[in-house]
């Protein structure tokens, strides 16, 4: 969908896109505690899709609430909140949201729809507010939002804040989805987390370089993912399975849809799997300059 396109009612969806993270490496931790990452975020095309509908007053309204997260809690209606209050705009809008990406996945569903919640409601309010902008405020929503916003494939340093595209092939994904949801601050809280590997220049980073420092610890603590990697990697050999962001999803990448194809029919039947295309923009990357 492109800005000339971009309609309100329900029967218009914009999508929130996975991501997968190719490359992560903690490179050190900041006094306030934060840790400094860097990685390499790739964008899906399977996606959360939302629709929005205007409403007569300023209330911002979530239709499709998560069980167990207030909606107060939920990252969409925090998003449509601050960019009210950063635009001192009086619209309302409800939110529909129908989710294909699990939390605590990995897999960035929660900040992709903050994004898209951004990005959307930015043009259908016609605020005009610059990407940077956006992406600024994304950062204080969670530290993936702004690649969302930044809305293509990127190298990613700091806390999220620093971006610089990259271009990827086009490559298919196998994603296997444990039966669990791993909390990033557990993952991030461990004391045998390594907050140390040597940082690499984003002009010089190899695709081959793909490795996770999370993944260790996220399979110690979480049996369930340790087991889908060593399943997903029996199924994709000799492609390598691995984790993404703090888990719990993880995946193996395919020159082709065949292959990929292939490799998720080798799965163990019960495993909640699925394939997709890798992309190299976001579907509503044109609706921000």
């Amino acid at each position: 969908m492109n800005a000339a396109g971009c309609r309100w009612g329900w029967d218009s969806s914009y999508p929130a896109p996975a991501k997968l993270n190719l490359l992560l490496r903690v490179v050190g931790r900041r006094n306030d505690g934060y840790h400094l990452l860097q990685t390499v975020f790739r964008f899906l095309e399977h996606a959360d899709q939302l629709q929005f509908a205007p409403r007569g007053d300023a209330t911002v309204r979530l239709t499709t609430p998560l069980p167990g997260v207030p909606p107060e809690s939920d990252l969409s209606v925090r998003a449509a909140r601050l960019l009210q209050t950063a635009s001192d705009c009086r619209q309302g809008v409800d939110i529909r949201i129908e989710k294909h990406l699990p939390l605590g996945g990995g897999l960035g569903g929660g900040s992709s729809d903050a994004a898209t919640v951004l990005l959307a409601l930015n043009h259908l309010w016609q605020l005009g507010l610059p990407r940077q902008r956006l992406q600024e405020l994304g950062l204080t929503l969670g530290a993936d939002v702004p690649a969302f916003v930044f809305g293509r494939n990127a190298f990613a340093e700091g806390v999220g804040e620093a971006l610089r595209a990259v271009e990827l092939p086009p490559r298919w994904y196998v994603v296997v989805e444990p039966p669990v949801q791993v909390p990033t601050t557990v993952i991030f809280a461990a004391p045998e987390l390594r907050r140390d590997s040597p940082p690499i220049d984003a002009g010089d980073w190899p695709p081959d370089d793909i490795g996770n420092d999370l993944e260790t610890v996220a399979c110690a603590r979480f049996p369930a993912v340790a087991e889908s990697l060593r399943l997903l990697s029996a199924a994709a050999a000799p492609a390598r399975a691995r984790m993404t962001g703090s888990g719990a999803c993880v995946f193996a990448e395919f020159p082709s849809e065949e292959q990929a194809a292939a490799a998720l029919r080798r799965l163990p039947p019960g495993l909640r799997a699925w394939a997709s295309a890798g992309i190299p923009v976001h579907p509503l990357r044109e609706l921000a300059r």
